[in-house]
């Protein structure tokens, strides 16, 4: 089973904090989705005709698509690919987008889970990641998408920010257990290169976000998810029994998908490879019939860190069977001595021959994981 994603390069406006690759012009539009539609007849034979079990429309913002378009996409896809006539099909959406008549436009679409991109109920949140919508919208958004039929909804939080408090933390979380959705993703805020926040902050026009308010949010995260009944399943995403993200379940399982438009990855297991970050040059490319991708065969040691990277990320772990048996000995080896100082100081536990996180390991995953990586020989 296989995945298809398909990058829609589209915004309203720039949140200060995205560094993925997107427009906020939309003349481009109708030629970015014919560009589109072609790449799917040119990656036709990617995944080797594999059943594809998810479909996931990210960007940008793809709800600023029209249902038509929606329909278009998915009209192409099911050409080229064999998709489970029950694939999990996401639509990540923005709550200022979301409307009874839109939602009812979506009906009329394959589109069967909605990832919506709250981030807070607080006003002055939105303001200090410059979101389009506002406080009303982001109240509103989830139980009109629910009137409207929808239950496989997720929503995304954002924890960490200046303007955030703890007590204004839990009250976010709070808003989403009312309405018992079944999936939500929260992310620590982060400070990317070359983005706006980091401009204003060296401007010193707005405050930095600390490590220490984000691992202290983060623990009043696990605590509050944990007693409303979600499962902590990747250290960034938690569900209800039987939500989990299927499509983001996948690359964590080291699953083969395909990303479709500008900026997009694939990933085939042998390979990695990565559209060209430009509209305009995307575009160009791909009317003559040039996949405009850079491609990268994986070393045995690029394999080894990246399933430790992903693997790490989750509550199963990384299999020390599989790290056996698919990888030179001296890997386990150089796993089995550098893992003892985070064993010993109870950052990671192994359970059933499964290397796997606590809390507190989970806070330093990046940092862990990457003591764990074994180092290329030139």
């Amino acid at each position: 089973m296989s995945g298809i994603y398909l990058h829609i390069p589209f915004c309203k406006q720039a949140c200060h904090y995205c560094n993925f690759h997107f427009s906020t012009s939309l003349k481009l539009k109708n030629e970015l989705l014919a560009a589109l539609l072609q790449e799917i007849y040119l990656q036709k034979d990617y995944l080797k005709g594999e059943t594809i079990e998810t479909v996931y429309i990210g960007g940008g913002t793809p709800s600023l698509l029209t249902a038509q378009e929606i329909n278009q996409l998915f009209e192409t896809l099911h050409q080229h690919f064999d998709i489970k006539s029950d694939a999990e099909c996401t639509l990540e959406a923005n709550p200022d987008d979301l409307t009874p008549q839109s939602l009812h436009k979506f009906h009329q679409t394959p589109i069967n889970r909605f990832s919506i991109g709250i981030q807070s109920f607080l006003a002055a949140d939105l303001t200090y990641m410059n979101r389009a919508h506002n406080v009303q919208q982001a109240l509103q958004c989830v139980p009109m998408t629910q009137d409207a039929g929808f239950e496989n909804i997720s929503i995304d939080l954002i924890y960490g920010t200046p303007t955030l408090n703890n007590e204004s933390w839990i009250k976010n979380m709070e808003t989403a257990f009312e309405w018992k959705v079944p999936h939500i993703s929260a992310y620590g805020l982060t400070v990317e290169e070359n983005t706006a926040l980091a401009h204003l902050i060296e401007k010193k026009k707005v405050l930095a976000p600390t490590d220490e308010k984000a691992q202290e949010q983060m623990l009043i995260l696990m605590e509050k998810m944990a007693e409303n009944g979600y499962e902590h399943y990747e250290v960034s995403n938690f569900s209800k029994p039987n939500h989990r993200s299927k499509h983001n379940t996948s690359y964590w399982l080291g699953k083969k998908y395909v990303g479709l438009g500008p900026a997009a990855h694939s990933y085939n297991q042998i390979s990695r490879q990565w559209n060209i970050a430009h509209n305009v040059k995307y575009i160009k490319s791909i009317k003559d019939n040039i996949l405009p991708a850079e491609i990268e065969i994986l070393t045995e040691v690029q394999k080894f860190n990246e399933y430790l990277m992903v693997s790490l990320r989750t509550s199963w772990g990384a299999d020390l069977n599989k790290i056996k048996n698919d990888f030179p000995s001296s890997y386990f080896q150089h796993l089995s001595r550098e893992i003892q100082v985070f064993l010993n100081t109870q950052k990671a536990f192994i359970e059933n021959d499964q290397l796997r996180l606590t809390p507190t390991g989970i806070l330093i995953a990046d940092y862990l994981t990457a003591q764990l990586f074994v180092e290329e020989i030139a």
